[in-house]
């Protein structure tokens, strides 16, 4: 049976006046994700994994920041694009493991619905999708609460 890792690590500013998206979910707070699409940095993490865990480029070369089809795309879309191509390569996932560096908000009532939100995308369980949350104890743009950070690492097997 063959199996493959790939890991992922997306970043993205915080700005007044957006909505943040994390893992599928909106968590209400005073700022939000600054990119393209919804700018969700746990979904664009795990798509990066997805992909260079099959050597199919990234996130970027599949979902361009400047292509207006995407434009405030909601990122379950891209992983559901994602998620099709490790298919078409006759992969399935085997778990996610995942860390978001960020100050605030606290994310931990949201963690269930992000595992779900991903589970459901990806057919897995909740089991197999860990979400885990760290400050960077006031230190750099996230500890400034000017960004935030994820990363993420995904298992493959081939069918």
């Amino acid at each position: 049976m063959s199996y493959r890792i790939g890991s992922g690590i997306d970043f993205h500013q915080l700005a007044a006046g957006r909505k943040l998206w994390i893992g599928g979910v909106e968590i209400p707070h005073y700022k939000g994700s600054l990119g393209h699409s919804d700018a969700d940095v746990l979904l664009h993490a795990i798509c990066d994994a997805l992909l260079g865990a099959l050597c199919l480029g990234d996130i970027g070369l599949h979902f361009p920041n400047n292509a207006e089809e995407f434009r405030d795309i909601d990122s379950k879309i891209l992983l559901r694009r994602t998620w099709e191509l490790v298919q078409k390569e006759g992969y399935t996932v085997v778990n996610i493991d995942s860390t978001l560096c960020l100050e605030a908000p606290k994310i931990k009532p949201y963690v269930l619905s992000m595992q779900q939100a991903i589970a459901d995308i990806l057919q897995l369980t909740v089991k197999d999708v860990s979400i885990k949350a760290t400050t960077t104890e006031k230190m750099g743009f996230a500890g400034r609460e000017e960004g935030l950070v994820a990363y993420a690492t995904v298992l493959l097997k081939a069918i």
